[in-house]
């Protein structure tokens, strides 16, 4: 096994910091919106309107019980309300309220303030070969991962 150059130690340490600062962000957003990341994924799918709680639980590897605890702190904050399944009683449709679809907005807007004052500057080829390196290297993690 060889060891890795520095210009690969390099690359690593820079996407991890990223990364770091990404998630970092996003947390900053949702706290300066009143929410907490996971009401925001949330609140986000909710938006798309083809909601389903089960479905959200098992792409986020989280249980059931901690996504309709959520469902819960997002309907007492009046940001979603429930209504029965038209085609199946049994089947709860969530639907953004005003409010939350106000607080939706508030986010949009500071996440555009912050790609103005980010991404924009960056030139349009130095972002298309940013995108082509990041979409090469996740599909290798990707295909990586899956052999292991």
């Amino acid at each position: 096994m060889t060891q890795p150059g520095p210009d690969t130690l390099d690359a690593i340490a820079a996407l991890q910091r990223v990364a770091e600062l990404f998630s970092e962000r996003r947390l900053q957003l949702a706290r300066q919106s009143g929410i907490t990341e996971t009401q925001w994924q949330v609140l986000e799918e909710v938006g798309e309107e083809s909601f389903m709680p089960s479905m959200f639980a098992r792409r986020r590897s989280c249980t059931p019980a901690a996504v309709s605890r959520t469902l819960r702190q997002l309907l007492e904050r009046d940001l979603v309300r429930a209504s029965i399944g038209e085609s199946d009683g049994r089947q709860r449709v969530y639907r953004l309220t005003p409010k939350g679809r106000r607080a939706m907005q508030n986010l949009a807007e500071r996440r555009q303030q912050a790609i103005d004052s980010i991404w924009a500057p960056l030139r349009r080829s130095d972002l298309r070969s940013f995108t082509r390196l990041v979409n090469d290297l996740a599909d290798r993690l990707e295909d990586y991962t899956e052999k292991q």
